[in-house]
């Protein structure tokens, strides 16, 4: 596929990117895929757009008192991934992500829908083994065994990483949809930490410790009035101010990786979900250099 070469579809990249692989301490990547969307499709445009908007943004973070400036990051673009095809799409992904580990560089992943997670995070499972410990935030549960039929979908991608994770490593906040079976599962397995999110991330600092984590973030955790384009919205979540806020905490976290998932742009309309990612990602960005 040639991530170190930043070989992509289109030139655009996150801004101020390196201009070199090599130079990168921290890597972004898209994976556009959406093919087993079940509501909106349209995720799969995601990566491409955030990168888009953030050209509107400052590189200075008056909350961190920090700037991309100072820092070193490679976005190498977007995978070449097989409309439809799942399972190749996911073995691109993985194989990409297993290149910036095995270059000991920080991978941040955008997609794209959930399941574009499962990959990256058994590649940190590999490289970090029993420690590794998951952190979801969401709307949803994703614990679903299947999802009409099919096992591999955006759905069930938390319950397929607890199949490789142990679920009590597999930090769930946020969460205010599921299934009564999902919850269950939830309650009995993986540590489930419903509705809110900061003061939760804050306890879980207290039990995690300096493990290694990986945070997969799906847009939805965010109340659609803040965040309206993806795939499947849910009412009743956090704000964007408490998102952001959220995500600063990883400074106290020994991040080991990161992805962005289901930012939708054609529901997108005014592009504030994009921006707000794009927010994310440099928030993400300086949080995981100030560790350094």
């Amino acid at each position: 596929m040639g991530i170190r070469d930043g070989r992509n579809l289109l030139p655009l990249r996150y801004m101020g990117s390196e201009d070199k692989y090599e130079n990168g301490k921290a890597v972004i990547v898209g994976a556009p895929m959406d093919w087993t969307c079940s509501f909106r499709p349209g995720a799969r445009f995601g990566p491409q757009k955030i990168r888009e908007v953030s050209i509107g943004i400052e590189e200075y973070s008056l909350y961190q008192d920090s700037s991309l400036e100072e820092k070193q990051y490679f976005d190498c673009g977007d995978l070449d991934l097989p409309f439809g095809n799942v399972q190749k799409s996911l073995e691109i992904i993985e194989k990409a992500v297993c290149e910036i580990f095995s270059d000991n560089k920080f991978p941040i992943l955008l997609g794209g829908e959930h399941l574009v997670s499962l990959p990256a995070v058994r590649q940190a499972h590999k490289k970090f083994g029993r420690d590794l410990k998951v952190i979801q935030l969401d709307a949803h549960a994703d614990l679903r065994e299947d999802y009409i039929g099919e096992k591999l979908c955006h759905a069930s991608v938390i319950r397929r990483i607890c199949e490789f994770v142990h679920p009590g490593n597999v930090f769930q906040v946020g969460i205010r949809s599921a299934s009564r079976e999902e919850k269950e599962f939830g309650e009995k397995n993986t540590r489930l930490y419903p509705f809110d999110i900061i003061e939760p991330l804050k306890e879980i600092a207290g039990i995690i410790g300096d493990k290694p984590v990986y945070v997969t973030l799906d847009i939805d955790v965010v109340d659609p009035a803040y965040a309206n384009g993806t795939g499947t919205p849910e009412p009743g979540g956090c704000t964007s101010r408490e998102i952001l806020n959220a995500v600063r905490l990883f400074k106290d976290f020994n991040l080991v990786g990161f992805d962005l998932m289901e930012v939708s742009p054609p529901y997108d309309i005014s592009s504030r979900t994009a921006i707000l990612a794009a927010e994310i990602v440099r928030e993400i960005l300086l949080s995981v250099e100030a560790r350094k």
